[in-house]
């Protein structure tokens, strides 16, 4: 069972652009990956002010800008007015029936 649900999930196409709504449970998951980013960021950084060797300070300083320009691009994503696109987006029956309730 394991390799079959493996192989489902190398198959997957990723999404070209993100969603113009942010889901509670997405914010979570960006929240997440904004801290582990953030963290990578400060770690890699710190270690590469130690380093002595230059190939290894230019290799953590490399990795280092890897994961604070994630951190700008999941910070990017995050500049929707997502109150706004609601509000926009087409409402289905069961919604415009709770909102005349």
């Amino acid at each position: 069972m394991p390799s079959m649900l493996s192989s489902m999930q190398s198959t997957q196409v990723p999404i070209p652009e993100p969603p113009q709504v942010i889901t509670t449970k997405d914010c979570s998951y960006l929240k997440d990956a904004l801290s582990w980013n953030l963290l990578a960021f400060k770690k890699l950084h710190f270690f590469a002010q130690q380093a002595k060797d230059p190939e290894v300070k230019q290799q953590l300083e490399k990795a280092g800008r890897m994961h604070q320009k994630h951190y700008q691009i999941l910070l990017g994503h995050l500049q929707n007015n997502n109150t706004a696109i609601m509000a926009s987006l087409p409402q289905t029956q069961t919604q415009q029936q709770q909102q005349m309730q």
